[in-house]
């Protein structure tokens, strides 16, 4: 079952962004006056629904054309050869952002089972409209690695973005790092503190990127678990007889990743850059969060609503039956993130409609600074949209799932609350449980540097460099 705790931290204690650069004072913004005629079939009507944005909720209309949201309020009239939607008694609201996934990645000499394609397939049937991928360098070279997935994600049915992990240092890769940011629309790079061996880099890299990060307005992201230790614990348990795949979690005890966890805050409150910490798994990691928040700190966590969805097959998860360290590691989660956000949040009462809207996708849009393009329903966003039925029930099963993969971590549960309707850059691609996606039709999108959490940065240290005195006076000895 997935864990929700990280959830509530980033819903009750995550800094909140002030832009709202379209139309957060009301719905009408940018709207046509009066009908609206249409003369293409990309012309859409969303008729009747609840239009929920993370910030207000609304009766009203959406019109949609040629993949924008032109209009959002009541009662729009629109002409014959309008493709009317009607969501009376439903919720309209952005089509969900996954701003964690891993489609096509290789693991221990294998690639994980769902590809570009499938991957995005699988996330369109569950209501989520674009996602983040992670580029991992070829060779540490960060060019060469965006050269290889932009190859990947030729067949793309909806839009992705692109984080950067960084596995080395040297003038190389600084320089490529401000090639990623000025030239090619990555705004955030990730620090591996685990997998030893592999793309684990060390306190003094991390110091360094992170000064990278600050200088170049990019949001630092870490894997935080304590590489070292679990390294020592994966021995242990191996020698102890333990093989299975208990032994996973047996190696690596939550106190590992509130110790990573704890140091990568730190050593970015001493950069004073913004840190961006992902698939929050522990008490002890969303504590240490919490702590660094309300000092002030500008950290995030990540619930596990970015899915990190990684999914491999029976056939390739058994190449560790006799040993649990070559299994590898990843499961599902885009298609089913929605769903069970909603189930499990709202459906209970935790948390309100709008809330959800924050979570699954307005923040993750703020944070990587591509709101109010994404993540909104407003007078002039993308037109990735959901019609939501909270009435409808779902059941998960990889019988019926769009992932590649031939298991579901979620095999059986069931829930309240459906995605009926996904509209993808205007196009409806799922409907009555129907999916229609075409191949190359996903466009990249470029995250401009300097999110929100960058605002004021600057001064704040200058502030504290002023502040800092030499209190003791000194001379020199005299013979």
């Amino acid at each position: 079952m997935i864990h929700f705790l990280p959830l509530l931290l980033l819903i009750i204690s995550c800094p909140l962004s002030q832009s709202n650069q379209f139309c957060d004072s009301g719905y009408g913004c940018g709207a046509y006056e009066g009908g609206l005629s249409r003369s293409s079939s990309s012309k859409i009507l969303i008729k009747g629904g609840t239009v929920v944005n993370a910030h207000h909720q609304e009766v009203a209309d959406v019109y949609v054309e040629d993949g924008i949201i032109v209009a959002v309020k009541p009662n729009i009239k629109v002409s014959d050869d309008v493709t009317v939607l009607d969501a009376t008694g439903k919720l309209v609201m952005p089509g969900g952002i996954d701003p964690h996934t891993h489609f096509a990645m290789e693991c221990l000499g294998i690639e994980s089972i769902d590809d570009f394609y499938s991957g995005q397939a699988a996330a369109l049937a569950g209501g989520t409209t674009m996602h983040i991928d992670f580029v991992i360098p070829v060779d540490g070279s960060l060019s060469a690695g965006l050269e290889a997935y932009v190859e990947k994600a030729k067949n793309s049915c909806m839009d992705y973005g692109f984080h950067m992990v960084i596995t080395k240092w040297d003038d190389v890769v600084e320089r490529e790092m401000e090639i990623m940011v000025k030239e090619k629309g990555i705004n955030s790079f990730k620090f591996f503190l685990a997998y030893k061996g592999a793309l684990m880099i060390n306190d003094e890299l991390l110091l360094e990127g992170l000064k990278k990060c600050k200088s170049l307005g990019a949001m630092a992201m870490v894997h935080a678990e304590n590489g070292d230790a679990v390294f020592e614990g994966q021995k242990k348990i191996i020698e102890l007889g333990i093989t299975g795949p208990e032994g996973h979690a047996l190696s690596r005890p939550p106190l590992l990743e509130g110790e990573a966890t704890a140091r990568a805050i730190r050593l970015a409150g001493f950069v004073n850059t913004p840190l961006y910490v992902v698939h929050v798994m522990s008490i002890d990691a969303m504590d240490e969060i919490a702590r660094a928040q309300t000092s002030g700190q500008r950290v995030v966590g990540e619930p596990l609503v970015g899915t990190d969805h990684c999914s491999f097959n029976s056939t390739q998860k058994a190449l560790g039956i006799d040993d649990f360290r070559k299994i590898p590691n990843g499961v599902n989660g885009i298609e089913e993130r929605m769903h069970l956000v909603w189930d499990t949040m709202v459906e209970s009462g935790q948390i309100s409609a709008i809330d959800y809207v924050r979570v699954t996708s307005t923040e993750c849009a703020k944070l990587f600074n591509i709101y109010p393009r994404k993540g909104a329903i407003l007078a002039g966003s993308d037109a990735d949209i959901i019609i939501f039925n909270p009435n409808s029930s779902f059941e998960i099963s990889a019988s019926s799932h769009h992932s590649r993969s031939d298991t579901n971590v979620y095999e059986g549960i069931r829930g309240k609350g459906k995605v009926e309707v996904t509209i993808s850059g205007g196009r409806v691609v799922w409907e009555n449980d129907d999916l229609k996606v075409v191949p190359g039709s996903g466009k990249y999108v470029e995250m401009p540097p300097y999110n929100y959490l960058f605002d004021g940065i600057d001064k704040a240290e200058t502030t504290y460099l002023s502040s800092l005195r030499a209190p003791v006076k000194r001379s020199r000895a005299t013979s």
